[in-house]
Parts: C-alpha cells; structure tokens; sequence
C-alpha cells in the first residue's frame, strides 16, 4: 500500500517514523517531541476553553429563559390595555406560541429587622406557564398558589435565604408612593405570606426576584393596567426577527425587545471575549508551530547526505522541498489530532475533572455571585473543533517553509565532500 504512494510522502513518513536512535543528533527527538507536544497541549487548551465558553453562554441563556420571556411587548403610553386584544393579534404570526402579561414593581422586603430590595413579577399563573419555565422551578410550593387578592408570593431561595423567612411566614412589602416627593414621603406597605420558593440556578434572579399574582401587583402599585405582554416562540432564535415583523404589523405605540437585547450587553461582552480568547490561544498554537522551524531545520542539518544522494539519483530541488515540508505538515497533524482527542475528552468530562481539581487547589474556582454558576458548564461544538485544528494544521504548514526550502538548495557536491 505504501508502494503507492509518491517516494516524497514516503520519505516523508520514514523520516518522521524513524528510530530516533540512529539519527545524528541525539537532542533532535527531544526538540521533535516538544513540538508535537507544543501543539498538542495549545490545541487541547483551546478546545477546552472554548468549550467552557460555549457552555457558559449556553447555560446562562437557558436559566434566563427560565425568567425572561422571548419577547417583551410595552405601550410607549404607559399601561397596556387590552392585552388580550394584543396577545390574539400577536398570536397572528405563526412563530408566536403564547404570551401572558405582567406588571413589574419595585421595592424592599422587610422581615423582622432584615431588609432586602426585590423586583415583584405580577404573573397571571395560568398564563405564564406558556411563556416561562418557572412553574418547574419552584420548590416548597405551586404557582397556582398566587391567587388574587390573598396576597401570596413566592421568593426566589436566596432572597428567602437571606430573609430567613421559610413558607408559610409573613413579610412585609415597602413600595414608594407614585409621584411622591424626593424629600419625604411614607412607602406603602402590603403585607405577603410566602408560599413557596424558586430556583432558577440564576444568582441574579434567585437573590433578588420574588413573584406575585398579577391583581395583587397592581393593588400594591395602584395601577390599572398590565405593564406589558410577554411572548414565547416556538424558536427562541427567531425572536429578533419575529419581534420586527410583529413591530411592522401592530400598532406604532407598541415596542417589542426581544431576549437578545434585554441582555445585549452581556451577550457583546461574553462574544468578545471568546474572540480574544481565541487570538490569545491561536498565539500559544503558532509558538508551538513554530518550533517545528528549529526542528526542521536541524533535520535538514542531519540529513544532508540523504538529500544530496537524491539529489544524484535525480530528485529535484521542489521534490526535496515537498519531502520536509511533508514531513512538518504530519508532525503538525499529529499534534494537532492527539491535541484534539485530549481537549475533546477534558471538555466532555469537565464536570468530573473541575471537582478534583478544585479540591487539590482547596479553593472555589467559580464563585456562583459572580459567574451565576455554582459548577464548570461545557459545550463542546464541532465547528469551534474543526477550526481550530485547520488553524493548527495551517500553522504547522506554514512553518515548514522555510527549513524546507533551505534543504531544497542545498548543494549535493558540497554535501557528500566530507561524507
């Protein structure tokens, strides 16, 4: 089989499968050897990081969603009357699977002399099963449980935890007066009982959202309308171009933001730094890469009574050229294809491997208060894998060239003189 093939990748592959016992230079398989694992280690590094990346966005997106609807309808002019109207027109495009409405308030829970800031959702229950997961999310309880008028509500678990209240327990709701003074003015204040807890694994939502029926909301803020629609689709990543064809086709006073905005400076940011994150890593790749310039040419250096008896057998200077540039191209594929399998194998076992390694270090490596998540997600994507091995492959290829075209103007006479 190996008959076949043209003598340069033969050569090419004999060289780079020889025993490193019979070559000259004894330090040139350490060198080799070290360039392998340069890219091995960069390429592996990059998937990984990558695939924390990917998990990371993936992971935080869906606890959000858990939270945020797909798409957020408000009247410029306030309230939102009609909703149902709304929701009926809305549920005209066939990408829209439901909607309920809400109103949002602001305030501070106080139990006993614990006082906490809250953002209040005023759910219509039936309704929000439609648009959110949340119901799933809740412990110690049901959303069916925020009834009106009985003044329930339904806490994510850190806020009741630094509350310290449990189900069952009354608290007490302070809002400010609409259009009070900025000097002085007495917050109303609404007496809730929990009924239940959620958790959402979201720290932003779970330490300081709470939820309550929809009337109830309104009664304590004194408002007679809903504050706006939520929409749920059956494509959470058609919702931009949903909520322009909705803008388009509804009333002018309505505004529709959908998920991606609400959170676009998030979204940006984490974009931007797997960019850089890449670019850094792409650099530790091409430092490995690049060894193998050193590398090869130490080769050359080794095997320049081989290249000149070619040469008298009649190989010409671009056979020779293809011989090592061959022989750096496999040494990067092998590089890069041990890199892959490892940084394949790191990304899909993380939640296995961070544990461990968190208990040899004796510290948290991600804290949920700042990074939301209490464990290391990962989602390694086939495209983010491919990438990064063409790029690898690309570099190691690219190193080549110059050791390469050295051995092709090697002279055969000036070679075999002191052989």
């Amino acid at each position: 089989m190996l008959a076949n093939l043209p003598y340069e990748l033969q050569i090419a592959l004999r060289y780079t499968s020889a025993q490193r016992r019979s070559e000259r230079n004894p330090m040139l398989s350490v060198i080799s050897l070290i360039s392998v694992s340069g890219i091995a280690l960069g390429v592996a590094a990059l998937i990984v990081v990558l695939s924390v990346m990917n998990g990371f966005q993936k992971e935080v997106a869906a606890r959000m969603l858990s939270m945020i609807p797909h798409i957020e309808v408000i009247d410029e002019r306030g309230g939102l009357p009609n909703w149902e109207q709304t929701l009926a027109q809305a549920r005209g495009n066939p990408a829209v699977s439901g909607g309920a409405p809400f109103v949002t308030l602001q305030g501070m829970l106080l139990y006993d002399d614990t006082m906490r800031p809250v953002a209040v959702q005023g759910i219509l229950p039936a309704a929000e099963k439609t648009v959110s997961s949340i119901a799933e999310r809740i412990k110690d309880g049901k959303l069916d449980d925020l009834q009106p008028g009985r003044f329930n509500i339904v806490l994510g678990y850190e806020l009741a935890s630094k509350l310290g209240v449990k189900t069952g327990d009354k608290l007490s709701l302070l809002v400010a007066p609409q259009g009070g003074a900025a000097t002085a003015w007495t917050p109303r204040r609404q007496v809730f009982t929990v009924t239940g807890t959620f958790n959402v694994g979201h720290n932003d939502y779970d330490s300081t959202v709470a939820l309550a029926h929809i009337d109830d909301a309104r009664a304590v803020e004194q408002l007679a309308l809903p504050s706006g629609l939520r929409l749920s689709l059956h494509d959470l990543h058609q919702a931009p171009r949903v909520a322009q064809e909705l803008s388009s086709s509804m009333p002018q006073e309505l505004m529709f933001r959908d998920w991606t905005r609400q959170n676009e400076v998030w979204f940006a940011a984490l974009q931007s730094q797997k960019r850089m994150m890449f670019l850094i890593l792409v650099l530790i790749i091409a430092v490995a890469a690049f060894n193998l310039v050193s590398t090869l040419v130490m080769k050359v250096n080794d095997k320049q009574a081989d290249i000149a008896i070619l040469r008298t057998l009649g190989a010409s200077p671009r056979s020779i050229m293809a011989v090592f540039m061959m022989q750096g191209a496999l040494v990067g594929v092998i590089g890069t294809a041990a890199g892959v399998a490892a940084g394949v194998m790191v990304a899909m076992n993380i939640d296995v491997i961070m544990p461990v390694v968190e208990k040899l270090l004796g510290s948290k490596l991600l804290s949920k208060e700042i990074y939301f998540l209490s464990s290391v997600p990962s989602d390694p994507q086939w495209q983010d894998i491919v990438m990064i091995g063409g790029v690898s492959v690309a570099l190691a290829f690219v190193a080549t060239l110059y050791p390469s075209y050295g051995a092709a103007r090697i002279n055969p006479a000036e070679s075999l003189r002191y052989e």
